[in-house]
């Protein structure tokens, strides 16, 4: 099927995390994918269930004038969350809207917020009075509690929960089954190591890890390297 044909986004970044968009755009049966961009010109001319990798990010002018008009990050994080960031950032500057999308197997409250370009996976749940700001991911299995706010660009990853009123900075990255309590305050670009019970407030650009989490010494998210 051409791209004149169709109606829907195109999805930034080729990566695994690409494929449960594109299934949670199924599952929600309201927008198909025009195609998926990708820096690797590895993956151009494969697919991603179905999905062809039409090639880099130069090719956005180009799509948009065959008509895209939205878009949705499909690259993942593993800590850094920049990346994620210049690509949001990309298709905010070639004009295109960010679609927010959230799976039909997630509990969304009607009473909570979610910013432009995030992404609710199945089995999470975000409650009554969460914020969250742009391009977050709330992935499977992860609980926002009531009244989190989570900051634009944040990875809120597989099984992790914020308890009450938890407050996750920009880009931050809460890792798988982490747990962060209640009234906690998280800084901007921190990473929380999978399995983590965090009990005290973190630094900005800082690691930690453990239960009861603790920064590691030495460690912190290297700023110099940005992609943002």
């Amino acid at each position: 099927m051409s791209i004149d044909d169709q109606t829907g986004c195109i999805i930034l970044g080729g990566g695994g995390h690409a494929s449960v968009i594109i299934d949670a755009l199924r599952a929600g049966g309201t927008t198909e994918c025009y195609g998926i961009l990708d820096r690797n010109c590895s993956l151009w001319g494969k697919e991603v269930l179905g999905v062809p990798v039409l090639g880099g990010d130069e090719l956005l002018p180009q799509l948009m004038r065959r008509g895209a008009t939205q878009f949705v990050v499909g690259l993942g994080g593993v800590g850094d969350n920049r990346p994620r960031r210049r690509l949001f950032q990309l298709g905010l500057q070639h004009g295109l809207k960010p679609l927010t999308v959230c799976h039909p197997a997630a509990i969304l409250s009607p009473f909570a917020t979610l910013g432009d370009g995030s992404v609710v996976l199945p089995a999470a749940v975000v409650n009554a009075g969460a914020v969250l700001g742009a391009n977050v991911i709330v992935n499977t299995g992860a609980i926002v509690e009531h009244d989190c706010v989570v900051g634009d660009h944040a990875h809120i990853a597989t099984g992790s929960r914020l308890c009450s009123a938890a407050r996750v900075g920009i880009g931050a990255h809460i890792g798988a089954g982490a747990t962060v309590r209640q009234s906690i305050a998280i800084g901007e670009g921190a990473i929380v190591g999978a399995g983590a019970a965090v009990v005290k407030d973190v630094d900005p650009w800082t690691v930690v890890a453990g239960v009861p989490a603790r920064r590691l010494e030495g460690r912190q998210v290297d700023m110099r390297n940005s992609s943002g």
